[in-house]
């Protein structure tokens, strides 16, 4: 699925950098994990620990040895819930206006997602 980002449409995304979520489907189905990057033009992410792939590297100045590593590889954001902070299971999300800023709220608890 190919999103077009032009300099007025930018996609909304559900999640953010620091967020706790849980993936919902796929091998890691279940897994409770950080988010440590989110590509808003793919809507992909990266979490820790989930979706791990095996990648064979060249020998480099990082790397001097080469071989095989372990790495993170990017999840779409569909498959991932947001926990809610008050119940610790997946939610999903609506946004709301407080103090003139609109800040993401769980439909589950009705409590301000920070």
């Amino acid at each position: 699925m190919s999103v077009k980002t032009t300099n007025r449409f930018k996609p909304k995304v559900h999640i953010k950098k620091g967020d706790m979520v849980i993936v919902r489907s796929g091998d890691d189905k279940g897994k409770k994990a950080r988010v440590l990057e989110v590509n808003i033009a793919k809507q992909m992410a990266f979490i820790e620990g989930v979706n791990i792939i095996s990648k064979a590297t060249k020998p480099d100045a990082k790397n001097p040895q080469g071989g095989i590593i372990k790495k993170e590889a990017a999840l779409h954001v569909s498959k991932l819930s947001l926990i809610d902070p008050k119940t610790g299971t997946g939610t999903r999300i609506g946004r709301k206006i407080e103090d003139g800023k609109t800040v993401r709220v769980s439909k589950k608890s009705g409590e301000v997602i920070k």
